[in-house]
């Protein structure tokens, strides 16, 4: 059995139901186009499989278990191509198919993370997608949450911007957790904070960017100012997803519809959103449909 923190559980199950509803939209959208999503008609599939987003949230959170509440770097490459092998088609990205087998082959995940992408590292949002429950986890001293978070993003994706986009959702989280059992922050107020966090790059400048957004900003107009993950980095996910997180604080379920909106990776930006505002909420207050049709988290996890 594995005991997190009640924030951290919290953080992770409300990851996992943000992957495993968004993750159903993209077949939906595909068959049916946006009429269902304008209806917010609720997913028909008996299953909502959470995909790479919580299998390597997981993975993490064990991790921060075994270590304490540190990641060691060696260790989380191994436990990630592990988890890959176990399962290969939880719909994880082309760099990190060959990353994950690589690392799971024996090679130096050093070398095999630095060398993607002409040397610059991935710049992909899968680092960012898992971490929210790291900054649930250590969310009483924010220093702790930067260095923990870029360190497990380094093991998979080395850019500066993957990086940074990994700080950010883990500070975001942490901010989320900080506020529980009192006012939800404003969205300007906790963007501001979380950018204050960053380095200089894209990253910081989509979420200040975001911060600066009009109260009634359409989510359509935002997810085309910022991105919604499309490309697939961390500069066109993370600023959207954030602001998205940072208007529905104290809502999962209204965070959620509203976050997939914005179409683009839809998983993705849904399990951020879902990790940031469950670390605050928690998940109780999710319709009882949407807990019978989500894949349950492996029973070893508790508070």
């Amino acid at each position: 059995m594995i005991n997190l923190p009640t924030a951290a559980l919290d953080s992770l199950s409300g990851l996992a139901f943000g992957d495993a509803f968004g993750d159903r939209w993209f077949g939906i959208l595909r068959r049916e186009g946006p009429a269902a999503l304008e209806a917010r008609l609720l997913p028909q599939e008996p299953l909502w499989q959470w995909s790479d987003d919580t299998a390597q949230a997981l993975v993490l959170v064990r991790e921060l278990a075994e270590g304490s509440g540190t990641v060691d770097q060696d260790r989380l490459a191994l436990r990630l191509a592990e988890a890959y092998a176990d399962d290969t088609h939880r719909g994880y990205g082309a760099s990190m198919h060959d990353v994950l087998r690589r690392i799971g082959a024996g090679e130096p995940w050093r070398d095999v993370v630095t060398e993607q992408f002409g040397g610059q590292g991935s710049w992909g949002n899968g680092a960012a997608m898992r971490v929210a429950p790291l900054g649930a986890w250590l969310a009483a001293d924010l220093d702790a949450v930067a260095e923990q978070a870029a360190g497990q993003s380094a093991v998979s994706h080395h850019h500066p911007e993957a990086v940074s986009g990994a700080v950010a959702v883990a500070v975001a989280a942490a901010l989320a957790t900080r506020s529980r059992g009192g006012a939800a922050p404003a969205r300007p107020d906790f963007l501001r904070a979380v950018a204050e966090r960053l380095p200089v790059g894209d990253v910081r400048s989509g979420v200040r960017i975001a911060a600066r957004m009009p109260e009634h900003t359409s989510v359509r107009h935002a997810a085309e100012v910022l991105g919604s993950g499309y490309r697939m980095s961390g500069p066109d996910t993370v600023p959207y997803a954030l602001w998205c997180a940072a208007g529905h604080l104290d809502d999962l379920h209204e965070g959620l519809w509203f976050t997939v909106t914005g179409r683009g990776d839809i998983d993705t930006t849904c399990a951020i959103v879902g990790g940031v505002i469950a670390a605050r909420t928690g998940v109780t207050a999710l319709p009882p449909a949407w807990h019978a049709a989500r894949e349950p988290l492996p029973p070893t996890m508790s508070a």
